[in-house]
């Protein structure tokens, strides 16, 4: 079984790396800040944080890691995504630049900015049936949304309410996790607990 103390990465090519890390190590991951393939090589998991995502695609291009992030998902490599990140773990997205590309690994079909510019931004109360406890505060910046999931993916977060009620924004495949809202920007470990548990229950 993997490590009680696993060693997580977190992408830190743009976004918030920070306070991913300092959520990590607060429910007892190991955390190293990936730049270079050599970085990645060294993690169990990997934590791919909010930001600009057609910034994190050429950046990922331009350091030679976009390749070696898709292979290492592809093997199987447990990873979780907010925001930004989700888009990156999608298989496909709308509304993407031209040439704006991703790790892929999640069977999902995601919406760039679905709610709207920096303006547009909301907070929101949601239930997450996976995770116990009361409703999480999701805090929603220039996010994505899900318009569609294969059948090997689990929607376990939807919006509850507004106009945009019913839209997917927590999902699971597998070892993958990823969210259209910001769990590091609101102190509430459950969701990167959950992610955690995921890694260390990896052999």
């Amino acid at each position: 079984m993997a490590s009680s103390q696993p060693r997580i990465g977190v992408l830190a090519l743009q976004g918030d790396v920070r306070e991913h890390e300092h959520m990590l190590q607060q429910c007892g991951a190991l955390t190293l800040r990936v730049r270079t393939p050599e970085d990645l090589e060294s993690v169990e998991a990997l934590v791919i944080p909010g930001g600009e995502s057609s910034t994190m695609s050429l950046l990922a291009r331009t350091s030679g890691l976009l390749e070696p992030l898709r292979a290492r998902v592809a093997g199987g490599m447990p990873a979780y995504g907010s925001c930004a990140g989700m888009i990156m773990l999608a298989d496909r997205i709308l509304d993407g630049r031209s040439d704006q590309q991703t790790i892929g690994g999640i069977d999902m079909t995601v919406r760039r900015n679905a709610f709207g510019r920096q303006i547009d931004s909301f907070e929101a109360d949601l239930h997450l049936p996976t995770l116990e406890g009361p409703a999480m505060h999701g805090i929603f910046i220039r996010a994505p949304w899900v318009e569609q999931v294969g059948e090997s993916v689990e929607v376990i977060g939807r919006v509850e309410g507004g106009p945009a009620a019913g839209r997917i924004v927590a999902v699971r495949q597998n070892v993958l996790l990823a969210t259209a809202f910001h769990p590091e920007l609101t102190g509430d470990l459950r969701v990167h607990r959950h992610f955690v548990e995921i890694v260390r229950g990896q052999s």
